[in-house]
């Protein structure tokens, strides 16, 4: 096993426990002082705004999948590495989610990284782990106390301004939640959307998720096969809506709408910004299925 996987392994436990783990380091950049705003990295979007939430005005948040750049497609430049090295934390969602942190970073980062699947049940799939851990509300919550506990180890002094900066957001989440909860109560389970996304979302919210591309990765294409099976589903279940994404060519769900005679709607999977909060998108999510179920 080599160094990186090593560091993630044992930070990843330490957070689970409640542990601090710092990585030792020589590097001057890396030495906490209380007039800087710490530089934090966060691997794709909704974690970039967790961040933000939590850190506020001590911290300098930076994205680094760029924008409107797919987070499954994206590959870190040298520029890029040179980025990450540079920061005090990394944040990550974990889950298999950044296959590229293994190894990266060869040993060589000096800061922490923060891996915010702690303490969340993570699915285990036929082709490993399913990362969206982040489209369940309750999951995002977890995700945000993490980001405040790691901060809060590694700014001691600012400790009451993240906790605090957190519970509010996570007030946030939890009305977020509840509305999810009592927007669908009553209505249809089964929806078909584009891939195998909504997996913690359905299983919190006691719905069924049928996908067009029966993967965790969006890259896979569907085949002939997997699109009339979809089909035959739909009519049997009496769907008129098929979703799509924000990020996808919705060629695929268009020809299911239209063998069906239904629709298409989008169910984001929050992968990049487009525009809106967490919290506004998954509003938005919600008023696409209960159009859809409802």
């Amino acid at each position: 096993m080599n160094q990186s996987v090593k560091l993630v392994l044992v930070i990843v436990a330490a957070v689970a426990l409640g542990i601090a783990v710092v990585t030792s380091s020589a590097d001057p950049q890396h030495v906490r002082n209380d007039a800087d705003r710490l530089n934090i990295v966060s691997s794709f979007y909704p974690l970039h705004e967790f961040v933000g939430r939590v850190g506020g005005d001590r911290v300098d948040a930076a994205l680094l999948v760029p924008a409107g750049v797919e987070p499954h497609d994206w590959e870190p430049t040298v520029r890029e590495v040179q980025q990450l090295q540079a920061s005090d934390m990394i944040v990550i969602n974990g889950a298999g989610f950044e296959r590229w942190v293994d190894g990266l970073l060869d040993g060589k980062y000096g800061g922490m990284i923060a891996d915010t699947s702690a303490g969340i049940s993570v699915r285990e799939e036929g082709s490993g782990s399913d990362p969206h851990i982040w489209l369940s509300p309750p999951n995002a919550m977890i995700q945000v106390q993490n980001i405040a506990d790691m901060l809060s180890l590694l700014d001691p002094p600012n400790k009451a301004y993240y906790q605090s900066n957190a519970e509010k957001y996570v007030a946030e989440l939890a009305e977020l939640d509840s509305g999810i909860r009592e927007g669908l109560s009553g209505c249809s389970s089964d929806f078909v959307s584009f891939h195998d996304a909504f997996s913690y979302f359905a299983d919190e919210y006691g719905l069924t998720q049928h996908s067009i591309i029966q993967s965790t990765d969006p890259r896979i294409e569907a085949t002939a096969r997997t699109i009339q099976d979809v089909i035959l589903l739909a009519r049997d279940l009496g769907m008129d809506v098929v979703f799509s994404e924000d990020t996808a060519n919705s060629r695929t769900s268009e020809i299911i709408a239209d063998e069906i005679g239904g629709t298409v709607l989008v169910l984001s999977p929050l992968e990049i910004n487009t525009g809106g909060t967490y919290v506004s998108v998954m509003n938005e999510n919600l008023e696409n299925l209960r159009e859809a179920l409802c």
